[in-house]
């Protein structure tokens, strides 16, 4: 098996281009992101289309970024395709990140469930606007519910933004930007590797405040375990595919409508 590069010089010519991408996946992709669900819910009340657009903007930044990672790879001579994750996996998980992957689908399964009951919307400590308060009263753990679909034409671009992110953010926030750190840093051992990689990703969902940052780091720093663990992305990106797509099993009934307060 190819191990994680050792050096910057793996990258050769694109050295200098694979430090600034993996640098805006820490610093700006999180600004870029809240900007962009500020807008998003300034939309939500007025214009319909609102959700949409807002998902192919989401699917143009990410492929977008993911090609140009990939370019960044095809430009380094020195780095082999199974160095940044794209092989199958030639062992299965440790007992260990095992175990935590099954919790964290359990954890799935029962919010899924909670979801689909509304119970979430009626979490304790949810906070409701009164008359008169703006967007920017709504409580930041919550901006996950006004980026769900409710209509038919939304659940099928919403499956799209799912798929989406299972592949490009394994392959950038796992495959890619590992690979970096691992050039810059050398001989870091797997444990600092998985607390880097989920920081980054949870600074990534700033937009979710804290909890969602927390939540979304947690998740991150599974995904970069089972991906080490594995020597592949296939699984990290199946599993990140099931995490969004099961917002899908969400009726919406249960979601508060464009304008309505949480």
């Amino acid at each position: 098996m190819q191990g994680l590069p050792g050096s910057l010089a793996d990258f050769g010519p694109a050295a200098l281009a694979a430090v600034i991408v993996a640098g805006y996946l820490v610093v700006g992709e999180p600004v870029v992101g809240s900007v962009l669900h500020r807008r998003f819910e300034g939309r939500l009340d007025s214009d319909p289309g609102a959700r949409r657009s807002f998902y192919r903007r989401l699917l143009v930044l990410e492929w977008g970024l993911a090609v140009l990672a990939l370019v960044i790879w095809l430009s380094s001579p020195g780095l082999g395709a199974g160095q940044v994750g794209l092989r199958w996996p030639d062992r299965w998980p440790g007992p260990v990140t095992g175990v935590v992957v099954a919790l964290v689908v359990l954890f799935v399964l029962v919010s899924t469930r909670a979801l689909r009951g509304g119970a979430l919307l009626e979490a304790p400590g949810a906070v409701r606007r009164r008359p008169g308060e703006g967007r920017h009263a709504r409580p930041a753990q919550h901006a996950t519910l006004a980026v769900l679909p409710r209509t038919a034409g939304e659940r099928r671009l919403f499956t799209v933004v799912g798929v989406t992110a299972g592949v490009c953010e394994e392959w950038l926030y796992r495959g890619f930007f590992l690979a970096v750190v691992a050039a810059v840093a050398g001989g870091l051992p797997d444990a600092v590797l998985v607390a880097v990689a989920a920081v980054a990703f949870g600074l990534a969902h700033a937009y979710q405040g804290p909890a969602g940052v927390v939540t979304t780091g947690v998740l991150g720093g599974v995904m970069a375990a089972l991906y080490l663990s594995t020597g592949s992305l296939l699984l990290p990106v199946l599993l990140h595919a099931a995490i969004d797509l099961r917002f899908l099993l969400v009726p919406a009934r249960v979601l508060p409508a464009a304008g309505a307060a949480l």
